[in-house]
Formats: C-alpha cells, sequence, structure tokens
C-alpha cells in the first residue's frame, strides 16, 4: 500500500484544532491500516517523528432519504502524537 493511500486526510474540527497546540494531529486513514503502517506513513509524508498513534474505528449510521435507507461509510480515525520539536503546518 502507498503511503499517499493510507493517509486520505487531516480532520480540522474544534477539538482537534485544541489537540493541535499539543503536537496532536487527527487523521482519517484507510479503515485497513494498521498503527505501524499509519505512523510510517506520517513520517515519511510530513517528515516528522511520531511518538504514538490510537485509532478510532466508526461504526456506519443509517440514513434516510425519502423512503429510501441507507448506511454511510465507515471510517477509521488515528490520532496521531508527534515528538517534541516536531510540527505540521496544515493551512
Amino acid at each position: 500500500m502507498n503511503y499517499r493511500d493510507i493517509i486520505k486526510a487531516p480532520i480540522i474540527t474544534e477539538k482537534s484544532s485544541d489537540l493541535a497546540q499539543n503536537n496532536v494531529i487527527t487523521f482519517s486513514v484507510d479503515v485497513r491500516a494498521n498503527k505501524t503502517q499509519i505512523k510510517q506513513a506520517v513520517e515519511h509524508i510530513f517528515d516528522v517523528k511520531v511518538e504514538s498513534v490510537n485509532t478510532i474505528n466508526v461504526k456506519p449510521k443509517t440514513r434516510r432519504v425519502g423512503r429510501y435507507a441507507g448506511k454511510t461509510n465507515k471510517v477509521k480515525k488515528a490520532i496521531v502524537k508527534l515528538k517534541e520539536g516536531s510540527s505540521i503546518e496544515l493551512n
């Protein structure tokens, strides 16, 4: 798997912005990626050192559009803590 396929996008929310002040960045990642692959991808793409990776699997929710019901896509989030002296600028 390519490093760019593992890391999909940064998650920019109020909570993740507060965490970013403490060198903690949140990413949306591929659902098949494990913590080791996520760590290697972040270190390779952004040229930083990663201290730890925590992952969250978000289950799909049922949604309705008129009489049709379906489910949203499942998502995996990675909360990446960077080592001291490392930082990522997300604009």
